[in-house]
């Protein structure tokens, strides 16, 4: 819509898109313009757009030779953290920006989650523009066994579980990662492939309910945290 913020969206599978989390963002005013890099959509060489949203996708932050357009990716966060765009960065989008930022992330680390999983909001969170106010034991998706082991140098760190400590973190005012999928719906989780979830010791049937109950309270928070990222996009 003409008049209305962009914030461009990069997208890195083809089920990895920016889901209700980018519904919330329209809601708060904002235009999502998804790139599909996974399908050799080309990435800006430079940021044109108000925000970033890097979502998530079955790669480390610099496996360039699976995904080559992550060393474009990198360019253009890092180019946001310089510049002051907002960034919001999901699951692997968490990683890279943790990666960009300084700190490290390793391949199957700890144990995997997947699945809705019970997070701990840290006392860093009631001083957030994005976290402050909000349950302190919200659920969130996750689906990840890679996962950030140092956050950057002066991030902060915002939430944590019992097999993620790194789950949500900022660095400065204007960017934010988290390990979780606050865009993916329990709907989503019903075509995960059963095999998977077992072969990582999960029952696919129980994944499926715990979703399903935790979905009205998680859905209330995840959409306060967008708007709240719409609003300091609209604001800058």
């Amino acid at each position: 819509m003409v008049g209305r913020p962009t914030v461009l969206a990069v997208q890195h599978t083809p089920n990895g898109g920016p889901g209700r989390f980018g519904t919330w963002l329209a809601e708060g005013g904002l235009t999502v313009d998804v790139v599909r890099a996974y399908d050799g959509a080309p990435l800006p060489e430079r940021l044109s757009h108000r925000a970033l949203l890097v979502l998530g996708g079955d790669y480390l932050p610099d496996e360039d030779e699976r995904a080559p357009w992550l060393a474009a990716t990198r360019a253009l966060v890092a180019e946001a953290l310089e510049r002051g765009v907002p960034v919001f960065g999901i699951c692997l989008g968490g990683q890279l920006l943790a990666r960009v930022a300084g700190g490290a992330v390793a391949a199957n680390h700890g144990r995997p989650e997947i699945g809705s999983t019970r997070l701990t909001l840290r006392p860093e969170a009631e001083d957030d523009p994005l976290f402050h106010g909000l349950p302190p034991h919200p659920t969130a998706i996750g689906n990840h066994v890679d996962a950030v082991t140092e956050l950057p140098p002066d991030a902060r760190w915002l939430a944590l579980s019992e097999r993620c400590p790194y789950q949500a973190f900022a660095v400065g005012d204007r960017a934010w990662g988290t390990q979780f999928h606050p865009e993916v719906t329990a709907a989503r989780v019903r075509t995960w492939r059963p095999e998977r979830l077992l072969r990582h010791g999960f029952d696919p049937v129980e994944v499926v309910r715990r979703a399903e109950a935790d979905e009205p309270a998680a859905s209330e928070v995840w959409r306060t945290v967008a708007l709240r990222f719409a609003e300091l996009v609209k604001g800058r």
